[in-house]
């Protein structure tokens, strides 16, 4: 692929660290049985011997993620550094713990015309958001405290899954999902090591021209009695470490279930991840 010409369009996911080497497998499994198109993975803390049970998928690029000790932390970094790692005109950028249940080409073309597509979280309105709190205390006045320009009427959106377009106000977006994440960071005895509160100050001091897309597109099927919706889901979210029959019933292959088998032995146990208390 030629450096200095976006591709018109491609995936991108993240992974920092083994505990979500399986995950990743599965996804690209996923991604590759609907669509051909590029996927970048940004990737920190994997040995490069593992480098090519990934790019068995095929137009797999990896690229360096933000390095750091705490695999979350990188995670939260890399998905900052999303627009300027992205080689695409339009790109997707979907959790490794993601499975695609069918192809999602009108993605790409919702976004003409826009320069974002974000899905809501199942617990939207920020002022109830205590999953993005350490302490018991109220929400809102309390991500306000930070500094965080967000409001009664703020959403957070999951940020499973977010596509994009390349455009300045994209760009601006990202300059300051960075510059509230930092934020974050510097209020970890108030706040947890989670990025959709800075995503949604971002999202409500820049402004950008969005499209909020139906549930089917980051479906958690973990909480799905939270959901009203009445179409075939499209995108799972399978949430560490839970992987529904039907998400494996996609990316089920020989090769998957080689992974599978040698994971149990080799890889760390997600359930045991000491990073994901940090």
């Amino acid at each position: 692929m030629n450096s200095n010409k976006l591709a018109v369009k491609g995936f991108i996911t993240i992974l920092t660290g083994l505990y979500s080497f399986q995950d990743c497998v599965h996804f690209l499994a996923s991604v590759r049985k609907f669509h051909r198109e590029p996927i970048i993975i940004l990737i920190d803390r994997v040995p490069l011997i593992l480098y090519p049970l990934l790019q068995v998928f095929g137009n797999v690029i990896l690229k360096p993620a933000p390095s750091n000790e705490n695999p979350v932390l990188a995670s939260r970094q890399a998905k900052l550094a999303l627009y300027g790692e992205s080689l695409f005109e339009k790109t997707i950028y979907m959790d490794c713990d993601i499975c695609l249940l069918s192809p999602i080409d009108e993605v790409f073309d919702f976004l003409d015309g826009v320069d974002l597509l974000v899905t809501e979280d199942v617990q939207p309105a920020i002022a109830k958001a205590a999953n993005l709190l350490r302490v018991k205390q109220d929400i809102l006045s309390t991500l306000q405290s930070v500094g965080l320009p967000l409001n009664a009427n703020s959403i957070q959106y999951n940020g499973g899954f977010i596509a994009f377009t390349k455009s300045s106000k994209t760009q601006e977006l990202f300059i300051n999902f960075k510059k509230y994440f930092e934020m974050v960071v510097a209020h970890q005895n108030v706040l947890l090591l989670k990025d959709q509160g800075a995503f949604a100050a971002a999202v409500e001091s820049v402004k950008p021209k969005m499209t909020t897309l139906s549930p089917v597109y980051n479906y958690l099927d973990k909480w799905k009695d939270v959901y009203t919706i009445d179409k075939p889901i499209k995108v799972m979210h399978c949430t560490y470490p839970y992987r529904p029959q039907y998400a494996k019933n996609v990316t089920r292959s020989l090769f998957t279930r080689i992974v599978d088998r040698t994971a149990t032995i080799f890889l760390p146990n997600q359930l045991n991840n000491p990073w994901r208390l940090k």
